[in-house]
Parts: C-alpha cells; sequence; structure tokens
C-alpha cells in the first residue's frame, strides 16, 4: 500500500511503478501542477491468538475491533521549457498513540492522541534520457526495484500494514520479506535511476542508493549536540538502528513474452553500524554488531490478468533491517503470492516463512538460536468505483522461538478477519 497508493506521476515515480522508470508527466513543458492527493481506510476485524505469554495475562480483551488509516500526499510535479522534469513530495500520516477513552482539544496527555507526520519527504529532478536524482527522506534501490511480493488485494499491504487489519494481531510477525521498511525509507539519501535501455527484447535499468548516516529532515542536530548527531561516532545508548555509509544497488529487467509480461531484479544492501568507544555494547550483544549485509530476488510474470511472484532476502540483519549481534544466525526469508483481476474483482493470496535471531543473545542459554516466523494473507476486492473500493481480508500469522524465560512468547498462533473499504483522492 505505500507504494501501491502514490497517485501523481511524480509518486509513482517515487513508488519504483514500472521499474522505477517515472510516466509521462502531469505537468506541461513550462508548468507546474499542485496536488493533494491521499486515501482513508476503515474496517471491521476480529482476531485471535494463542499462547501470548505475559502480554495477556491480567486483561479480558475484546477480539473485535475497527482499524483504520489516513495520510496525505502533497507535493508539486514540473517541467521546464527545455524538458526537465522536477517537483517535491511528501507522504503525511496520522500517528498511532495508547489504548483508550478518545482524547479532546485540551487533553495533553496520549491516549486517544491524533495528529499527522513526515514519513516521506524528497525531491527529484531529472529526464527519462539521462535518468532522474531524487534527495531526502525517500525509498532507495532496494524497495524501488522489488518485484516478487504481490500485495495488490485485501487491503493492499497484508503483513505489511500502517493502519490495516494487521495491526489488530496481538503479536506482530517480522516483515523483513517486505522490503519497504520504515527504518529504510525515513532516512535521508540521494539515488540515482538510470534510464531504461533496450536489451535482448526487453528493457534493463538500474539505481543506486548512498545514505550518510541514519538520520532524517532536521533530525540529528538538536538535543544529542553535533558529537552524537549526524557525525555520531559512538552508539547511544546501545541502539543497534543506527546506520552509517548505506550503499545499495539493483539491477532489473523487463519484458514481454507470448502476452506474458515478466520482470526480474537483484539487490543488495549494506550499511555499517556506529562503533563503541568504550568496547560495551550492553546485553543484547556482548560482542558487538555485524555490518548490514543483506541480498533479494525476485521475479514475477503477469498473463490475462493473473500475477504469479516470488522474492527472496536474506543476510546480516534483525527483523525492520537492525544490525544483528556478532554471533547470532542470518536472517533468511521468502514470500510467495498470486493475485487475479477480473474488471472491478481481484482475488489474490500469499505466503511468506522468515528465519532470524529474534530474541536470542549471544553466550546466553535459555533461548533458541532461531525465530521461524511465517504467514498466510488471502484477500478480494470489488471497485465500485476507481476512487471507492471494498475488501474482505484473512490473515494467518505463527512465531516459534522456545525459550525458558517466564512470561515469554515462545510459540504464538494468531489470526485476524476483516472487511473495509479505501477511499482514494
Amino acid at each position: 500500500m505505500r507504494k501501491l497508493l502514490l497517485a501523481s506521476a511524480a509518486t509513482l515515480l517515487a513508488a519504483g511503478a514500472a521499474f522505477a522508470q517515472p510516466a509521462q508527466p502531469v505537468a506541461a513543458p513550462g508548468s507546474v501542477v499542485v496536488h493533494l492527493n491521499g486515501y482513508f481506510q476503515f474496517g471491521f476485524g476480529a482476531y485471535g491468538a494463542t499462547n501470548m505469554g505475559s502480554d495477556a495475562q491480567g486483561y479480558k480483551l475484546n477480539s473485535v475491533s475497527t482499524f483504520g488509516d489516513f495520510r496525505l500526499l502533497p507535493g508539486f510535479d514540473a517541467q521546464t521549457l527545455n524538458g526537465i522534469w522536477y517537483g517535491v513530495q511528501f507522504e503525511l500520516r496520522t500517528t498511532t498513540s495508547n489504548a483508550g477513552v478518545r482524547a479532546n482539544p485540551s487533553d495533553t496527555g496520549t491516549n486517544g492522541v491524533g495528529s499527522l507526520y513526515i514519513r516521506r519527504g524528497y525531491g527529484y529532478i531529472g529526464t527519462p534520457n539521462y535518468g532522474f536524482v531524487r534527495f531526502g527522506d525517500t525509498d532507495s534501490a532496494f524497495t524501488l526495484s522489488q518485484v516478487g511480493v504481490i500485495e495488490n488485494f485485501g487491503d493492499g499491504a497484508q503483513f505489511n500494514a500502517d493502519g490495516g487489519p494487521y495491526i489488530m494481531l496481538p503479536s506482530i510477525p517480522g516483515q523483513f520479506v517486505y522490503a519497504d521498511s520504515s527504518h529504510l525509507y525515513t532516512t535521508s539519501k540521494i539515488v540515482y535511476e538510470t534510464p531504461a535501455v533496450g536489451v535482448l527484447g526487453g528493457e534493463l535499468s538500474g539505481i543506486i542508493g548512498f545514505e550518510p548516516s541514519s538520520n532524517g529532515l532536521k533530525e540529528g542536530q538538536d538535543s544529542t549536540g553535533s558529537a552524537l548527531g549526524s557525525a555520531a561516532t559512538s552508539i547511544a545508548g546501545g541502539s543497534n538502528g543506527r546506520r552509517r555509509n548505506t550503499l545499495d544497488a539493483s539491477v532489473s529487467y523487463s519484458n514481454v513474452v507470448d502476452a506474458f509480461a515478466n520482470k526480474v531484479s537483484i539487490g543488495f544492501l549494506h550499511g555499517a553500524p556506529l562503533s563503541s568507544t568504550n568496547g560495551s555494547y550492553g546485553a543484547g550483544a556482548p560482542y558487538g554488531y555485524d555490518e548490514l549485509n543483506v541480498f533479494e530476488a525476485g521475479a514475477q510474470t503477469t498473463y490475462a490478468g493473473l500475477t504469479v511472484g516470488a522474492n527472496i532476502k536474506g543476510g546480516q540483519l534483525e527483523d525492520g533491517y537492525y544490525f544483528k549481534p556478532k554471533g547470532a544466525r542470518n536472517a533468511l526469508g521468502y514470500i510467495v503470492g498470486a493475485s487475479y483481476n477480473m474488471g472491478p474483482y481481484t482475488l489474490g493470496a500469499s505466503y511468506f516463512n522468515q528465519q532470524s535471531s529474534g530474541a536470542y543473545v549471544p553466550g546466553k542459554t535459555g533461548t533458541a538460536r532461531t525465530l521461524n516466523e511465517n504467514g498466510v494473507a488471502v484477500g478480494a476486492n470489488y471497485q465500485l468505483a476507481k476512487p471507492i473500493g471494498f475488501f474482505i481480508q484473512y490473515l494467518y500469522g505463527q512465531q516459534h522461538q522456545p525459550t525458558n524465560v517466564s512470561g515469554a512468547r515462545s510459540n504464538v498462533h494468531e489470526q485476524v478477519i476483516a472487511v473495509g473499504t479505501t477511499l482514494k483522492w
């Protein structure tokens, strides 16, 4: 959904549609077009879970709940008289907050508070013949070129949602197999997307991105000061999420053979953790962190409304594209899926399986070395009109990591079924 619902030509460029090659801009030469796209999603669902450990003890939960999300996509697209395309795109979302009674305007607490915040914000400039450069808080090669992850059914995101039925699951399964993680696209970087080149009857293109630090816009220079800001040389508080010198690249190829529209892509992501000046990394990584080295490969084909795809990812990472402790296992995950479109109707299903180190701490006993996670998503859609859609979706997830830690969640099973509507403009 994060990519599929970006509406303008430049936001299609942002989303990596058509292998990150932009469509004809809405702005004619010498003009600027300002837009305020967005969407609202709302629905009801029922969920259930087993083996929740200490999380659910002492509480009587309601198994029926609502879900929803609201986003604004403001920006502009423009073209100079000599054919240079440029623009700015932003994505604003509603925040999450603690459960509780809906807050009134004078409430200064956190229960029920709603507000908007910037999730993506970037500019772009370029031409179809020479490629495009984007700069700011944006997706990069590892996400933009991804293929084989089929999400165009149900709520449009399944286990990758932010506001969909997925949020009702009491224990959230990992989702690094989806790639478009906020830990990757909310940071400031510069990205170059090459023009498509004709090769063997198809089109070949590439993307490369560089991120000097894991800061976003106006981040890293305030309360922590410059020593622990954008030029930080040590991990403040032992965090395993702050990166430096992150580089990712991808190569994609697409063609059409006998009415089969085929796409394949490979990508690689590398990032270095901030080092510790005193040799201490905390209890979660007693020996330090490995660098972030992750590969991906995907393929999909479409014929007569049917799309089938698969994608695999693996390497040195924790879920959420965090650094894994030295001595912990590498992660590996795959996802397979299909969708079928018949006019206003869409049917789809997918399955993912991934393994990572999870709660395992190297050098300590009591927790198994591997966290196994898998999930099934099934959904159907009816498009009443272009801006109005209805959906039904079922999700089943499992997390399994044997442990003798009291109250821990060692074998969680959970599921949710939901119906909802999505309005776009």
